[in-house]
């Protein structure tokens, strides 16, 4: 081996290892709580800096200084997150969203408090631990990784931790102190946390923003060990820090430089998106809370006040609007949040990328520089860059579709990190670019004018948005995702849409920003940027209207008028606390609901006369009837599903007919709910066929066979909790079969009995009543066969009862309806057919 490889692969080996360590931290601690700590680079800072200071400003001795940074402080700093950050958290909100949003909230409080404490500039004099010798901080690691393993596969704490793994509430009936196991977990992580950061921080720049954000990116390393395996992890970091050294051996002509140049510096950012966006994602549960600002209606006093606030440098301040102007182009920026998080219920933490390229395609197309197209005027180099960033929005709205939770906040940081380090960061993209106002608009206060008039048409386009059937249809989509696609909502092309969109709103904020402060600055769209706007609008709450607007003003105010970190302070603990601190926005009042309509009666309201039938022609006859096609429903054909070695459903034969109710019946675990999703869209079988009136549908996705005319309902009601009880049966109705009936909303609510309450909004209501709900937004579309799941679940005799006449109604009127039901009052009731199943076979 050459000398010059041996020197390169001793310096990967000490990238790597301590990459090595933040997985070993991740791991650990993702194992013991359930937490991605987001944090873990930011407390890998403090812990740098706390060791700087140590021996550095006060001239303690390394050893005793390492020590008490090492054992007590890091330790401490990751127990004081557990008892007062995260353990609050699993008990307030024991969803995703909850320690996601907290987790990104540590983050920017660190930051931001470091900045203040230490300031924002870089420091070269970090105290050096272990030497310049990568075999130590290697063998560092493995000693570690060794200890780690050992103790959690050979010891009483070890088997805890494993048991609160597999299973939390489990492990708690069985005695074991879940508690104690996750402040472990913190606290071994936060050692480690803190030991990555005294290894990296005498090589790398030490501030507040430099140091979390590359630990930020070897999260990869932990991703690609599917948050489990620590010797994947350490193979894999060691395996990319050494790799990342031999790339700087290559130094071709060209244009090919530049990129070989770029990716030999950020090796493991290619490994976080790979990790991200190839590799099986991890945490796919849903990590946002259901938007508890959801149909809060800003009173049109607090909107005056807005705009009366927004108005006042025009008429108070000087000529000089430097500060000012940079408050609307942020608040178009922060409005891309509303449309994407807010509105969508989509996780958006690579917003100040789209913002960033928004503001370099306008300077580089006002420059002439952007390849393939002419100089522009900078009113059309802006407008330009709208239309060039907008479908690049694709690069997070695509793997929306098929992530969600961790794995999809995960995506969409990996784009925001590329971006900046393979663009924002790199010479040949942004080297001597300047930024200039369009012409008549060089004084700040005409520009201001001009960035208020734009401002005030994106908050009409984003209101414009929220409302109608796409507002309705982005509130399903937020609030229950699998209810939204079997109400026949397009999921992915409205995934899509949102994040296009988004993407489009943060270029025009981006291109404005970047033209009101006349400069490109990378920094100004880094991405510990986007998880400050991303936690300032989630703290403010995020599907309101008005939180862009008082967000912006905060982050800019509080940063113009305090030491830099201020507003980072103030943003992160707001998230840090967000399951005990209400969002704002959430005090406003509700939205209104429609009329309620006249009464003429004691309690007997007028209404259009509606047709009796559920059913009734979708529009009135020209001529002769058609002869009507076979009626042979819904059928599985020889279906088998297996999940790895288990079988889940073996051949299965079944017709849903019209007109007739089905009924599944049989154990748990007999393969009824695997059936069922089989014909509903929701699962694929693993061989076999799914049919429809003769047709293969086999392919055809959830919402798509409810268009068809293939309604189904959950086990757990599949209500949207932020809208009203009738806009939820209005979405079955717009979105499903049929979907131009005048009267199906109407018909719908009073065949389930729902007129008395159509106005409420649908979270917090009885179980009988959401059981409704469920089946009233199934029946809106005019499906020909309804799949219903456990209807009868908590429901009592007079709602099973009421429940039986409504099904009977449906096929008596044409619709084929399946029921899996365990109740057999009600099976006897209403089923023509009953089928048994068991073993994953009907048996009868």
């Amino acid at each position: 081996m050459s000398s010059l490889t041996y020197d390169l692969v001793l310096a990967g080996l000490a990238v790597g290892s301590a990459a090595a360590l933040t997985g070993i931290g991740l791991i650990v601690t993702y194992r013991a709580t359930g937490v991605l700590n987001l944090a873990h680079g930011a407390v890998a800072m403090v812990c740098a800096y706390v060791l700087r200071n140590l021996v550095v400003e006060w001239g303690w001795p390394l050893p005793l200084a390492a020590c008490v940074t090492l054992l007590l402080v890091a330790p401490g700093i990751g127990l004081v997150l557990d008892r007062a950050v995260f353990r609050p958290a699993a008990v307030l909100g024991p969803d995703p969203a909850t320690t996601l949003v907290a987790s990104i909230g540590v983050f920017v409080l660190l930051v931001g408090g470091a900045a203040l404490v230490w300031g924002a500039g870089a420091r070269a004099d970090a105290p050096v631990l272990l030497g310049d010798d990568p075999w130590a901080q290697l063998a560092t690691v493995v000693l570690v990784a060794v200890a780690v393993g050992a103790v959690t596969r050979w010891t009483g704490p070890g088997r805890d931790l494993r048991a609160v793994v597999d299973d939390r509430e489990l492990a708690a009936l069985g005695g074991i102190d879940a508690d104690r196991v996750a402040a472990a977990g913190w606290a071994f992580g936060s050692f480690t946390a803190g030991l990555t950061g005294v290894l990296l921080a005498p090589y790398v720049r030490l501030d507040p923003y430099g140091l979390p954000l590359l630990v930020v990116e070897v999260i990869a390393v932990a991703v690609a060990a599917r948050m489990r395996s620590l010797p994947v992890a350490v193979g894999t970091a060691l395996a990319v820090g050494v790799a990342q050294a031999q790339l700087t051996r290559f130094h071709p002509e060209g244009w090919a430089g530049p990129l070989v140049q770029a990716v030999a510096t950020n090796l493991f950012v290619v490994a976080l998106l790979v990790a991200a966006l190839v590799l099986p994602g991890v945490g796919a549960r849903d990590a946002l809370p259901r938007a508890s600002t959801a149909g809060a209606r800003v009173p049109p006093g607090l909107w005056v006040a807005a705009g009366v606030l927004f108005l006042l440098p025009l008429g108070l301040a000087g000529d000089d609007l430097r500060t000012a102007v940079q408050v609307p182009a942020l608040a178009v920026v922060l409005l891309s949040l509303v449309v994407v998080t807010g509105r969508g219920g989509q996780i958006a933490l690579g917003q100040a990328a789209y913002a960033g390229l928004g503001a370099l395609f306008t300077a580089l197309l006002a420059a002439g520089r952007f390849p393939g197209l002419p100089r522009l005027a900078e009113p059309a180099a802006l407008l330009a860059a709208v239309v060039l960033v907008a479908p690049l929005g694709l690069l997070t709205g695509w793997p929306a579709i098929r992530r969600h939770g961790l794995a999809l906040a995960l995506a969409t940081l990996a784009v925001g990190v590329a971006v900046s380090r393979f663009v924002f960061a790199q010479p040949y993209a942004t080297a001597g670019l300047v930024l200039s106002r369009p012409a008549g608009l060089a004084s700040d206060r005409a520009y201001y004018a001009v960035e208020l008039a734009v401002l005030a048409g994106a908050l009409l386009l984003v209101a414009a948005l929220r409302r109608g059937r796409t507002g309705r249809a982005l509130a399903a989509l937020r609030d229950h995702e699998a209810g939204a696609g079997a109400a026949g909502v397009r999921v992915p092309a409205l995934k899509l849409l949102a994040f296009v969109a988004g993407a489009a709103l943060a270029a025009l904020g981006g291109g404005l920003l970047g033209m009101g402060v006349q400069a490109f600055d990378p920094a100004a769209y880094d991405p510990v940027r986007g998880l400050l706007w991303f936690a300032a609008v989630l703290v403010l709450g995020a599907d309101s209207l008005l939180s862009p607007l008082v967000a912006a003003a905060l982050l800019v105010g509080l940063d113009a008028g305090a030491r830099g970190g201020a507003a980072a302070a103030v943003v992160g603990l707001l998230a840090a606390f967000t399951a005990r601190v209400p969002p704002p926005a959430s005090l406003l009042p509700s939205s209104p609901g429609p009329p309620r309509p006249r009464r003429t009666g004691p309690g007997r309201p007028a209404a259009a006369p509606v047709p009796a039938s559920p059913h009734p022609p979708a529009r009135p006859a020209t001529g002769p009837a058609p002869p009507a096609p076979p009626a042979r429903g819904l059928e599985a054909l020889g279906v088998t599903l297996r999940y790895g070695d288990f079988t889940a459903l073996d051949r299965v034969d079944l017709l849903v007919a019209p007109g007739r109710v089905t009924a599944l019946v049989g154990p748990n675990g007999a393969g009824k709910s695997s059936l069922f999703h089989c014909l509903a869209g929701t699962a694929r079988p693993s061989a076999g066929r799914v049919r429809l009136d003769g047709t293969d549908i086999t392919g055809r996705p959830a919402h798509a066979r409810t268009r068809l005319g293939v309604a189904r309902t959950f086990q757990e009601p599949a209500v949207f909790p932020s809208l009203s009880v009738e806009d939820n049966v209005r979405v079955g109705g717009e979105q499903g079969r049929v979907r131009d009936d005048p009267h199906a909303v109407e018909r719908a609510l009073r065949l389930l009995g729902l007129t008395g309450v159509r106005h409420l909004p649908a979270g917090g209501l009885a179980t009988g009543t959401l059981r409704r709900v469920d089946v009233a937004r199934a029946v809106a579309g005019r499906p020909h066969t309804l799949l219903l799941d456990e209807p009868a679940a908590g429901l009592d005799a007079a709602e099973t009862a009421a429940l039986a006449r409504v099904l009977k109604a449906l096929a008596a009127d044409g619709t084929a309806v399946l029921v899996v039901e365990h109740d057999p009052d009600l099976v006897a009731d209403v089923a023509d057919t009953v089928h048994v199943m068991e073993a994953g076979r009907i048996v009868s």
